[in-house]
């Protein structure tokens, strides 16, 4: 772990990052030492700092500390945070204040192979996303909503109803993602994925599946969509940074088993990161 380019892992009690939540982050899967897509990573930090109006660190700097957890660990999933930094008592950030850099590695979590194959079984969460549209796509460090929405998958578990993701709903009662994923439906060959302009958070990894329906011709709306649409679409998958590509196999009693789409997409994906 680094902190502000130095090895350790502490942080002042006074940081805003510990005491409101107030800075962002990414994670990055790491392989053979390369930082896969850092450039959609740095493009994203930059614009969620700048939605928070905290001065993002330079790409030199973050390369060079970058580096330098590469260097011990070549593989794996890199987390990056960015704090708006020290402050004093209150709210009110600190226009002195400079931010708090940083880096932590975890080993890349040995997800079965069948998850991309054969698809996971997701739920619906109880829990509600609220809106505050000043904040929608960024991932801010304030996540107690997705904690929320994760222990109650954790104890779906305990009591015998295991499932890899579970999806979330705003107030609502629209579908805007998983508690760590983005989401799309397949329909008719076209591409859906939930408006994000009210809340939830804009991954790199949905911008690359964006990507990818615009070179190959797929047709994508990026509008609201309800439940009964999702249980109702063709295919459905889930994406994020470190799993890659999940097709959802079952959902509030609706099963799928074939997934032409979200195979084309994922292979598409993973020759890119090659």
């Amino acid at each position: 772990m680094l902190v502000n380019g130095i090895p350790g892992n502490s942080i002042s009690i006074r940081d805003r990052g510990l005491l409101y939540g107030d800075g962002v982050f990414r994670t990055l899967r790491v392989a053979q030492g390369k930082a896969l897509h850092w450039s959609l990573h740095y493009l994203k930090l930059q614009r969620d700092c700048a939605a928070l109006g905290i001065t993002c660190p330079d790409e030199v700097l973050l390369c060079a500390e970058l580096d330098k957890v590469l260097a011990q660990h070549p593989d794996g999933v890199v987390k990056l945070i960015v704090t708006r930094g020290e402050s004093g008592r209150g709210y009110t950030p600190s226009a002195a204040a400079e931010p708090t850099r940083i880096w932590d590695f975890s080993p890349l979590p040995d997800y079965p192979a069948e998850c991309a194959m054969q698809g996971v079984k997701a739920r619906v969460c109880s829990l509600r996303l609220s809106a505050q549209p000043r904040m929608a796509c960024v991932k801010h460090l304030n996540r107690l909503e997705n904690v929320l929405a994760a222990a109650e998958l954790s104890d779906a578990q305990l009591h015998g109803e295991p499932a890899a993701e579970g999806l979330l709903l705003d107030a609502d009662g629209h579908l805007i993602e998983g508690t760590r994923s983005n989401l799309f439906l397949v329909s008719q060959g076209r591409l859906v994925t939930p408006d994000l302009s009210r809340c939830g958070v804009a991954g790199i990894q949905r911008g690359r599946v964006m990507a990818w329906a615009l070179q190959h011709g797929v047709t994508l709306h990026v509008r609201d969509v309800g439940l009964e649409e999702a249980l109702q679409a063709d295919e459905l998958f889930i994406v994020n940074s470190v799993i890659g590509l999940w097709p959802i196999c079952e959902l509030e009693q609706r099963h799928w088993s074939h997934f032409p789409v979200a195979v084309q997409i994922r292979l598409g994906l993973e020759r890119q990161d090659a």
